[in-house]
């Protein structure tokens, strides 16, 4: 067994121990009313869009998204959130430094600790239970994620029971051997479509895009047709299934909590990499954790 398919297979319990964690860990996350922005990288980034999108949801304030390369260095935040699984990536380095500098609070939510993030953020959240020896992060993000959700009161029990359905229920019919995927979420979970098309291609190397759902019809529609899959993490549009289907595609339709759904789309893309002979444990032109030379951030 991969180590990636070791640890999605984990995620139930993983979010179990995140969600009792939430409450002793409230100090050191945003606060109802504080201005919160949450970065970071790949994985990273597109969970904090989708909990940036539920903290605003709960009413508990104004809450953004940004790759910690792109953070926006005029805007003032009462608190950031860091979400970096190794603690090492270069572009959260540096920009909690510069945060450091600037007197912004700041809190890490990490799996491994001994890094140099201790040193940088104000404040950590622990997560090693979560951490992976995967480089296609699987448990940490979605354990991030849930900590975050929870921290808002936006996790229930059954969104632990929909992800070990995810695990148990086949896989629909006859996907391994499609070659082109699009994932379409409305709301928070536009950000778990990016993510479930980052890991088919990260795993598969399967083409992979996602959009919100209500652009889909805006253009992207028109690259439909047999051979394709659209999948809708969540509920989808009145209308779309079948527009969708009129173009040939194989249409999913997402009926668990679109955070379980992505579970199941972890579980498409080993199979997918199985039909493929790959090896999910090592994706091509990747590491566990980007960490950028002097001459590399010269050209950035």
């Amino acid at each position: 067994m991969s180590h990636v398919a070791y640890e999605l297979g984990t995620q139930p319990a993983c979010w179990e121990r995140a969600a009792e964690l939430a409450p002793a860990r409230r100090a050191v996350l945003p606060q109802p009313g504080e201005r919160t922005a949450i970065i970071g990288c790949g994985t990273s980034y597109y969970m904090a869009q989708a909990a940036a999108v539920l903290r605003e949801e709960a009413g508990a304030g104004e809450t953004d998204a940004f790759a910690a390369s792109e953070f926006p260095r005029h805007r003032r935040y009462d608190r950031v959130v860091a979400l970096t699984r190794s603690g090492t990536t270069t572009e959260v380095l540096d920009l909690l430094a510069r945060l450091r500098d600037a007197g912004v609070p700041t809190t890490a939510v990490v799996g491994d600790p001994a890094t140099p993030v201790m040193t940088l953020a104000d404040e950590l959240v622990v997560l090693d239970f979560a951490d992976e020896q995967s480089v296609v992060q699987t448990r940490f993000a979605t354990t991030a994620l849930t900590l975050l959700r929870a921290h808002v009161g936006l996790h229930t029990a059954s969104v632990v029971a929909d992800a070990r359905t995810a695990l148990a229920e086949p896989l629909p019919a006859e996907l391994e051997g499609r070659g082109q995927f699009t994932f379409l979420g409305r709301g928070w979970s536009v950000g778990l479509a990016h993510e479930a098309a980052l890991k088919m291609r990260e795993a598969s190397l399967s083409w992979a895009e996602s959009y919100p759902a209500m652009e889909y019809r805006h253009g992207p529609i028109s690259i439909s047709g047999p051979g394709t899959v659209t999948w809708s993490l969540g509920d989808a549009p009145d209308g779309l299934a079948e527009q969708v289907r009129a173009t040939g595609s194989h249409w999913v339709a997402g009926r668990l909590d679109p955070l379980a759904e992505l579970v199941r789309v972890h579980r498409l893309a080993l199979a997918v990499a199985a039909h493929q002979q790959l090896d999910p444990d090592a994706p091509r032109h990747l590491t566990r954790s980007v960490i950028l030379t002097t001459g590399e951030e010269a050209v950035r």
